[in-house]
């Protein structure tokens, strides 16, 4: 079964306090649901089109069990730490090749 990758791209943040409360509860119930974190921050660099904004990338054993951690209720009391308006930003889960 391949990998899977979770990978979110924040286009803007209007709550840091509500940032702050949603990392504290969201790094710790998606390790605990086998994610493991690759990659967190402001790019390097950005090519193309691409634009500064902070990354998350996460590795999962698979798409399923990345979907599973998303609905986790650990993950869902972070993402209600964080409310509808605390962040914009978009979350893909791609397959491995």
């Amino acid at each position: 079964m391949p990998k899977a990758y979770w990978i979110s791209a924040y286009q803007a943040v209007h709550d840091e306090k509500a940032l702050a409360a949603y990392a504290e509860l969201a790094g710790p119930s998606l390790t605990a649901a086998g994610g493991r974190f690759l990659a967190r921050g402001l790019p390097a660099a950005v090519k193309e089109h691409g634009k500064m904004q902070r990354t998350v990338m996460l590795e999962f054993d698979s798409v399923q069990a990345a979907l599973d951690a998303y609905n986790s209720p650990g993950y869902q009391k972070a993402l209600a730490a964080l409310g509808e308006h605390g962040v914009t930003r978009e979350i893909r889960i791609i397959e491995a090749l």
